[in-house]
């Protein structure tokens, strides 16, 4: 129950950094306007979310083609609420707007294979 509640609580402190226009407080009271606001804000949420979780793919990725040995255990640790790369404030460039993103690759890594090598007792060490 409290690690259930752990998650939900760290999900709503993501969310609520995110939403930072009036302090997460919704001021209007037009409730189609509420709805807006309060879908928007999760739709940027799970944006973020995904983004980061494709980038901690990509790490883990990167650090197997280096011959470290991932901990299935150790990796279900990381959560993607992560927010020290991202510039709510900072510098925005425009230039690339009409820059066509390459297509998703819906073929992610499968990680059930690392369960399958039974690589737990390795950590992230170094592959031998």
């Amino acid at each position: 129950m409290t690690a259930a509640t752990n998650k939900v609580e760290a999900f709503n402190g993501f969310s609520q950094w995110i939403g930072f226009g009036n302090g997460g407080v919704i001021t209007d009271n037009d409730a189609v306007e509420q709805e807006k606001t309060a879908k928007f804000n999760a739709l940027l949420t799970n944006a973020v979310i995904f983004h980061n979780a494709l980038d901690i793919a990509e790490i883990v990725r990167q650090l197997q083609e280096e011959g470290y040995a991932i901990d299935p255990e150790e990796l279900a640790h990381i959560s993607p609420y992560l927010t020290e790369h991202i510039k709510r404030f900072g510098e925005y460039s425009t230039h690339e707007l009409g820059i066509q993103p390459e297509a998703y690759d819906p073929k992610l890594r499968d990680f059930t294979r690392l369960r399958e090598e039974n690589l737990t007792s390795e950590g992230f060490g170094q592959a031998a």
